[in-house]
């Protein structure tokens, strides 16, 4: 049987169907005042005790203390942070799981991989920006390097013998910057996470590592680690008898990373737009506050659009530096 429509019945239903969108609508508004209204999941990248995970709960300390909903934090390392990245672009766009990253996810891994399991760019909504840092190179108290000159003498007499260990792209692409820069073959040892790495090197399986400040510096003031240099163009007030890579011998050397905060695509705005308040003002707290200033992390802060004009602008840095680097796509 054929229902034959009217040019009435046309605008009847147009009608119905607006106003059917009107409660959607409402209860969309509506979700965005009243977020969060349960836990929110930050997933880290990297493995427990690395520079993002101390960050990140930091970071969740301060939303919860300021939405009075709990921030979970679940470590999901491995595969140079694509495994946490993957996760977090295939999550529900509801806002309560979020990726709590850094440039090795969402700029230099498009460089350093032919495929990847995420898009950094169609897979997020970006948040904000949550900070920038320095690295530093260090070796085994008992390595005969007593300074960056040491180091890379002893690279050059022994080519491809010394090795580093690296667990995210920060530190890898530091590493190899060194071996062009310096003219030096060393052999890349790869890791989940730093602290992994860490761990081999205060154990001798590796000869030396360039890490970010908040994981290498406490080995470093505890004594079970040797400083070198720092990555970053002056010296870390955290560690001022620690010379440039640049000073120390590899004129030009710089290298940093920074911190950002990533929904799934589709997010609501008016969900990213509370969860960049949140995220923002935690930075503030004193938990985050204390992070910032033990590890010698500059808190930055950003818009979503602000972030996503950022990491574009990375992504092409960062290619540069790895296609100088001479570091070939895996």
């Amino acid at each position: 049987m054929t229902i034959k429509t009217t040019k009435l019945s046309r605008r009847n239903l147009l009608l119905a169907a607006c106003l059917a969108g009107l409660p959607w609508m409402a209860t969309g508004t509506a979700m965005a005042q009243e977020f969060p209204s349960r836990n929110i999941t930050f997933v880290v990248p990297f493995g427990p005790g690395s520079a993002t995970d101390q960050l990140a709960r930091a970071i969740g300390q301060g939303v919860t203390e300021l939405s009075g909903a709990t921030v979970v934090i679940e470590n999901k390392p491995g595969a140079s942070a694509m495994i946490g990245a993957a996760d977090v672009a295939r999550a529900q766009p509801d806002g309560y799981r979020v990726l709590i990253s850094t440039n090795t996810s969402h700029a230099a891994n498009p460089h350093l991989y032919k495929k990847l399991s995420y898009d950094p760019v169609k897979d997020f909504e970006p948040i904000t920006l949550l900070g920038t840092g320095g690295q530093i190179m260090v070796v085994h108290p008992s390595s005969e390097a007593k300074n960056v000159q040491d180091f890379l003498r002893m690279a050059k007499e022994n080519p491809g013998k010394l090795s580093f260990g690296s667990g995210s792209s920060s530190s890898r692409v530091a590493g190899e910057l060194l071996q062009q820069m310096a003219g030096v073959e060393i052999l890349h040892v790869p890791y989940k996470s730093n602290p992994l790495a860490i761990t081999d090197l205060l154990g001798g399986q590796i000869d030396m590592m360039i890490s970010d400040m908040a994981t290498g510096l406490p080995q470093v003031q505890s004594g079970s680690l040797r400083a070198l240099g720092v990555t970053t163009p002056e010296r870390s007030p955290l560690s001022p008898d620690v010379p440039t890579i640049s000073e120390a011998g590899v004129p030009g050397y710089e290298m940093g990373y920074w911190f950002a905060a990533y929904a799934p695509a589709g997010t609501p705005s008016d969900i990213v737009a509370r969860l960049n308040e949140l995220l923002t003002k935690a930075t503030e707290q004193p938990t985050a506050q204390q992070f910032y200033k033990q590890t010698g992390t500059k808190p930055v802060t950003s818009t979503p659009e602000e972030l996503a004009e950022f990491q574009r602008a990375e992504t092409e840095k960062w290619g540069t530096v790895i296609q100088k680097a001479g570091i070939e796509k895996s």
